[in-house]
């Protein structure tokens, strides 16, 4: 019987699809044949290796042929192929690549890494780069997607994840765990760099995505750069967190902030460790530092940064007994300030030689604070912080972000310009502006000071001019001040010193300074309303030939006006053997008083002297001088124009010599006045003094009856006193009588005068005054025991009768008589007669 032809048909179909399913069965999708080949030259190790799950011989065997393996290395220059016996191998299997970079020598690949070798199976791939560097070399990897730094243990949510380590000898440093897109940038490391990364089965990533970029020298163990370009935040740890920082060892964090942004420090997690040596601490290289910001672990840190900045960790020598850990956690914060415009402006330095910085007063403060943000400065986008300092030559535009109306107490601009003369035949008696460019005028930044650095050669002085405004010197102890909005400080600079010559502003007496020494002119604002007042400056700079003189100062006083000037260098006093001159003028119909607000110079030598001179400029003046050690002349009037002179000798230790003095202008006729006006004075003291003494001298002479009464002499007058004939018996001749011991200069003598008419009219002769030794008090006649003792009267002679109360002590004109000659009176020779003394007894008897 013939079979059916579609029953056979039928059960053919049914055969094959039989076996096909059976063959599906017995060979799995992934078991067909894999192959991996490695170069010999490559360093490549491959391991092929079970997973996590560790039942990949139960589930899924590898096997070569009839050979199953429980893992399987691969050698460079070595094939092998193989198959899994599953149909999902990635579960069970993973593959380690290891390869061995050598940068020891000068061939170190400074390129992208590949990853090798290609044509892998899909399986779990983790690639480790070896990468051998000298002990002192620092190797930098620079990623081509940055990363983000997590801590041990987090999984990356793409599954791809970089883990960089260090390796010194047989220690080997965790430097961090990273997942992709972050702000990490680059990390620098030193010595000997273990790179590793593990990719999904599935990920279709071909690259590395890093590469060695060059080899540098960091002196620590790592560098990590942070780059933000946008708001956002970073998580930072140090390396072996969590366990501990290594020992003494000092790793740094680099962070790239944009101008518009700013960022914030803040600390998560930190513990110390028990130092032994040295301390742990924190430095912070902020925007406009030169040098560290030290901060401890426990401080509050840095908020509002404005623009790069880097943080340091430095570990300590820890104690053996208990070492403790040193760990750190931290976030760094980048955000937009809050409360700042930003204020745009440029600068044309193309046709001006001078150097321009633009600064804010917080870069010395040394702290920031998260409510008073600081102000930040940029020329470009990457360079910006609290200063920058623009070269000439160039047109600059400036960015500062900041709030507008703080811009005037916060921000500040310095310049600085050099005026040099090379050779004098060329730049003598040439005259140069000392003023402000109006580059720098009108500008948002206040200009704060203005530095000229004025030098010339050895044969050439340099004179500053203020003919129109003239120059006031500010001399603060005396209240006189400069009130202006700026003022000039000028020194003078040379080799190994520094002079200060005094502060200075417009509208003052000094017409010039001529000055020996190269010159440092600084002008500095205050106030309001700079801008506006600068622009009238008219102080000028002349080379002129060379002077002997250190100093010398044209002042010309205005009319009714009163000069204060002061030595150069009045802090420390005049350099030693230093002259300073001073050309003063008078203007005309008018006198200078001249005035020294000291006593003395007030300065001790060691060596020489110190002289004041002072000079009227006329033919035949005389000279003033004094020296260090004689007083000064407190007022000196000067009817001409005049030198003042100051030189100085060698001062001992702190005995140095600072002086000032003014010069007040007045009227001649005012001044003629003061000096009649203290004539008239003196006369009329002296004339009190007078009146007041002969009232006194009267009134002596009336109250004391014992005072005896001044007499006029007369000869007219018989002043015999009743007596015996012949008493006494030796003529005047043979008698001392007429001697007198002293001769009282109150009594009036003077020669016989003719006959009166009347008894009351007795004429008073001149005498001259007794030219020896006076006393002070007033004249009075000599005591009684003297004329005793001078007496050579007889002891024969008979008294006469006393002189009563009632009788005058005078002489009066009487009629002339003819007398007796009896050796008792004196005829002179023109028939005048002269009495003889009183007797020794009517003498002692009398009332004198």
């Amino acid at each position: 019987m013939a079979a059916d032809p579609g029953l056979v048909r039928r059960w053919l179909l049914l055969l094959l699809l039989h076996l096909v399913l059976a063959a599906a069965l017995k060979f799995p999708p992934g078991a067909g044949a894999l192959s991996i080949s490695i170069r010999p030259v490559d360093n490549i190790t491959v391991l092929i290796k079970p997973g996590p799950l560790a039942q990949a011989e139960r589930f899924c065997r590898m096997c070569a042929g009839r050979n199953c393996f429980s893992e399987r290395k691969i050698q460079p220059g070595e094939q092998f192929t193989f198959s899994f016996e599953c149909s999902m191998p990635e579960k069970y299997w993973v593959l380690v690549v290891d390869r061995y970079i050598d940068c020891m020598s000068r061939h170190c690949p400074f390129e992208d890494v590949l990853l090798q070798p290609s044509g892998l199976p899909k399986l779990n791939r983790t690639f480790i780069w070896d990468v051998k560097a000298g002990r002192k070399d620092a190797l930098v990897l620079k990623f081509a997607t940055w990363l983000r730094q997590v801590e041990p243990g987090d999984a990356c949510h793409d599954q791809v994840a970089y883990k960089i380590g260090s390796r010194f000898a047989t220690n080997t440093v965790n430097i961090g765990a990273f997942c992709r897109n972050g702000p990490v940038s680059r990390v620098k490391v030193q010595g000997e760099v273990i790179m590793t990364l593990q990719l999904p089965w599935d990920s279709k990533l071909n690259t590395s995505g890093f590469k060695i970029e060059s080899r540098d020298s960091i002196k620590r163990l790592c560098i990590i750069e942070s780059t933000f370009l946008s708001e956002s935040s970073s998580t930072l740890m140090s390396a072996n967190y969590p366990l501990g920082f290594p020992e003494d060892e000092l790793m740094t964090w680099q962070f790239i902030i944009p101008p518009t942004l700013r960022a914030s420090v803040f600390f998560l997690n930190y513990t110390k460790s028990n130092c032994e040596r040295k301390e742990q601490r924190l430095e912070y290289i902020l925007p406009g530092y030169d040098n560290p910001e030290v901060y401890s672990l426990k401080d509050a840190q840095p908020m509002s940064i404005p623009g790069n900045f880097s943080l340091s960790l430095q570990g300590c020598d820890q104690d053996d007994q208990n070492p403790g850990a040193l760990r750190l956690l931290f976030k760094v914060d980048v955000h937009y300030p809050k409360n700042e415009d930003n204020v745009s402006f440029t600068i044309d330095l193309r046709r001006e030689d001078m150097n321009v910085t633009i600064y804010t007063n917080t870069q010395q403060s040394g702290s920031h604070s998260e409510n008073t943000p600081a102000c930040s400065i940029c020329r470009s986008t990457r360079h910006c912080g609290p200063n920058v300092t623009l070269a000439s030559g160039d047109l600059y535009s400036i960015m500062i972000l900041c709030h507008e109306k703080d811009i005037p107490n916060n921000v500040k601009m310095i310049a600085e310009k050099s005026l040099a003369c090379w050779k004098s035949r060329t730049c003598q008696n040439r005259v140069f502006p000392v003023a402000i460019p109006q580059s720098l005028l009108g500008l948002p930044v206040p200009l704060h000071r203005f530095i000229w650095k004025i030098t010339a050669p050895e044969d050439t002085n340099i004179e500053l001019k203020a003919p129109t405004l003239k120059l006031q010197q500010h001399i603060p102890n005396q209240e006189h001040l400069c009130r202006g909005s700026y003022s000039y400080a000028i020194n003078g600079t040379s080799p190994g010193k520094t002079l200060t010559f005094g502060i200075y502003c417009p509208g003052g007496a000094i017409e010039k300074i001529k000055i020996r020494n190269n010159v440092t002119i600084s002008l500095k604002t205050f106030g309001k309303g700079f801008d506006d007042a600068v622009r009238n400056q008219d102080l000028k700079l002349v080379f002129v030939p060379a002077m002997k003189e250190d100093c010398i100062f044209t002042v010309t006083p205005a009319p009714k006006s009163k000069v204060y000037l002061e030595t150069p260098n009045w802090v420390d006093g005049l350099p030693p053997y230093m002259n300073v001159y001073w050309n003063i003028s008078i203007p005309q119909k008018k006198i200078a008083q001249l005035q020294f607000f000291s006593e003395r110079m007030d300065v001790t030598c060691d060596k020489a002297w110190a002289f004041v001179h002072v000079k009227e400029q006329r033919p035949n003046a005389e000279e003033i001088s004094r020296r260090n050690d004689e007083s000064l002349p407190r007022t000196i009037d000067m009817h001409h124009n005049f030198w003042v002179n100051i030189s100085n000798c060698k001062p001992c230790p702190k005995k140095f010599l600072s002086m000032q003095f003014a010069v007040t202008i007045a009227d001649r006729k005012s001044a003629l006045a003061v000096i009649v006006g203290a004539v008239a004075g003196v006369l009329a003291v002296v004339t009190v003094i007078g009146i007041a003494v002969c009232c006194i001298k009267k009134k002596k002479k009336k109250g004391n009856p014992q005072t005896p009464m001044v007499g006029v002499y007369n000869t007219n007058v018989n002043t015999q006193l009743p007596t015996k004939p012949g008493v006494f018996k030796k003529g005047r001749k043979n008698n001392e009588s007429h001697v007198y011991a002293v001769i009282d200069d109150t009594m009036v003598y003077g020669h016989l005068l003719d006959n009166l008419s009347g008894p009351g009219n007795a004429e008073i002769g001149v005498y001259q005054p007794f030219s020896g030794a006076m006393s002070s008090r007033p004249p009075s006649p000599p005591p009684i025991s003297s004329f005793r003792k001078m007496s050579k009267l007889s002891t024969t002679e008979e008294s006469s009768p006393p002189m009563t109360d009632n009788e005058t002590y005078t002489f009066a004109h009487r009629a002339l008589e003819p007398l007796k000659s009896n050796g008792d009176t004196h005829v002179s020779g023109n028939g005048e007669v002269d009495t003889s003394l009183l007797g020794k007894k009517e003498l002692e008897n009398s009332v004198l």
